[in-house]
Parts: structure tokens; C-alpha cells; sequence
């Protein structure tokens, strides 16, 4: 069903608009966390690189690409304006850090982190600003879809720099307070969430790989900041928690997007009906069976 009184699932953004609020929010939060934790330069790079794929995917779901240009043209009322507007100076951050000497990097880094931050803000407006769908309207959105791309980016940041030799401290530490806030929110918002059941049973179907894909890497967090760890199994626990950070936020963002994003319907509590004046009362529809 695409029209009724029945909540019916929304057909305006598919995977490919999926694949934004994914590579987006996981390039931006790894930009956040390298810009806040230290790390390779080319950290910045791969960020800038999944935010520009993402953007990809959803200008390739546009019917006419060529008219791309015209989500600028409303920066005063439209949060995608916003985000398309927010972009440029995040691939001008990153570039500017990876070119400028290495005294200016810390202070280039932390300004392109600050441009991903609003970057990936700009996303759960987006969503927040689609008043016909229970999911998304929820003003909680706004803070999860952001906890989850810094807890996507740690993720990704723990998984990518394995192969370098153990996360130092400030890396686990924000991973893991992204991972709890992004638990925290989740269960917040799901509480406070009136949806149709059918997306009320994706959603769920999704939290309980969002449960297991947040707790684990937390547990694995707390062992590496707690205990001395040979290198090998420091080595294995940082892959595996930065895996798990990542899967459960890519997951739960294609779910709410795709298969979560259910219309809430409408309801006519008055129907016409044939013979009556114009100003009489009209029969409610419970009336009329």
C-alpha cells in the first residue's frame, strides 16, 4: 500500500539514501575521533572518502542527477541544503591537515573534526525533520544518529589502526562513551517511540544486533583500559570491538532508514455524505460502521 489510513512504509529513500546516513555518519565520526585522539593523517583521508561515497549514493538516487544543484538553494529551511553546505568545508579541513606542515596538523585535525561533527548533525536533522514518520520525527533522533557515527567512527578508528600496533587510551575511552551514550539514546528513544508495529518489529528486530554490537565492544574496551593484555590479544580485541562498534551502527541505520520508516497514516474522523446541507453536521465515520 503506497496511500490509505494504514501507516505504510515510505518509497523516497532506499539503500542508496541508506548508504549516506552510513558512510557519512562513520566517516564523519572517524574524523571526530582521529581529530580528538591523534592517529595517521591518512585516518583524516579515509573519513573524507566515505562521507564523499555516501554522498554518491544519494545522488545517484536522484531521478534527474543533473539537477544535484538545487539542494543549495535553501540553506534557511532545509537541513540537506545544510549538509551539502557542510561538506566542502569538511573535504577543505581534511585536505588543509593533510597538506599543512606537521606544527599546524593537531589544529587542522581538530577543525575538520569539528566540521564532521556538524556534518553528521546535519543527518539526524534530516531524518528529525520527517514529520510523517514516527521513527524519524522523534526529537531523540537527533543525538542517536550522532552518538552512533562517533561510536561507528571509533570503531572504524580501532579496526584500521590495528595493524599499527595497540589504540593508545584516548581512542578506547571515546569509542567507549560513544558506545554507551549511542546505548543509552537508543533505549531513550525506542521507550518514547509510537510507531506502526510493523516498523516497531524492525526496529526491534535491529536492537537486539544493536544490543550485542554496543555491549561486547564495551566489554572489550574495559579490558584493554583495565587489565595488561599480551600485544596479540590487545591486537585481536581492539579488531574485534572496532568490527562489532561499526556493524551495529551501519546495521541499525539501514534498518531505520529501509525498513523502519513507516508513514503514520491518516484518519478522516468526518465522511461526506450524499443529500447533507452545507453546515449541517456530518456524521462521524464510526457512524457508518
Amino acid at each position: 500500500m503506497s496511500f490509505g489510513p494504514n501507516p505504510w512504509q515510505q518509497q523516497s529513500w532506499d539503500a542508496r539514501a541508506a548508504a549516506n546516513f552510513m558512510c557519512g555518519g562513520a566517516g564523519s565520526g572517524l574524523i571526530v575521533v582521529t581529530g580528538l585522539g591523534g592517529g595517521p593523517v591518512w585516518a583524516l583521508a579515509v573519513g573524507a572518502a566515505l562521507v564523499a561515497l555516501g554522498l554518491f549514493s544519494v545522488f545517484m538516487e536522484i531521478g534527474r542527477p543533473l539537477r544535484a544543484m538545487n539542494v543549495v538553494r535553501h540553506p534557511g529551511r532545509s537541513w540537506m541544503t545544510r549538509e551539502a553546505l557542510v561538506a566542502p568545508l569538511l573535504f577543505a579541513s581534511v585536505a588543509g591537515a593533510w597538506l599543512a606542515p606537521a606544527a599546524w596538523l593537531p589544529a587542522g585535525a581538530t577543525l575538520a573534526a569539528l566540521a564532521a561533527l556538524a556534518f553528521v548533525y546535519c543527518q539526524g536533522r534530516m531524518l528529525q525533520a520527517a514529520k510523517g514518520i514516527p521513527a524519524w520525527r522523534e526529537p531523540l533522533v537527533v543525538p542517536l544518529v550522532v552518538a552512533t557515527g562517533l561510536a561507528e567512527g571509533g570503531g572504524l578508528w580501532l579496526l584500521l589502526t590495528v595493524a599499527s600496533g595497540p589504540a593508545i587510551t584516548l581512542p578506547w575511552a571515546v569509542t567507549g562513551l560513544a558506545l554507551l551514550a549511542r546505548w543509552a539514546l537508543w533505549l531513550a528513544w525506542r521507550n518514547r517511540l509510537r510507531a506502526a508495529p510493523r516498523a516497531l518489529a524492525a526496529i526491534d528486530s535491529a536492537g537486539r544486533v544493536f544490543k550485542a554490537a554496543t555491549l561486547l565492544p564495551l566489554v572489550a574496551a574495559a579490558l584493554a583500559l583495565a587489565s595488561p593484555l599480551p600485544p596479540g590479544a590487545l591486537a585481536a580485541l581492539q579488531a574485534l570491538a572496532g568490527a562489532l562498534a561499526l556493524a551495529g551502527g551501519l546495521w541499525f541505520k539501514f534498518t531505520l532508514v529501509t525498513r523502519g520508516a513507516y508513514n503514520q497514516g491518516f484518519a478522516l474522523t468526518r465522511l461526506p455524505v450524499r443529500g447533507v446541507r452545507r453546515g449541517q453536521a456530518l456524521p462521524r465515520r464510526d457512524d457508518h460502521g
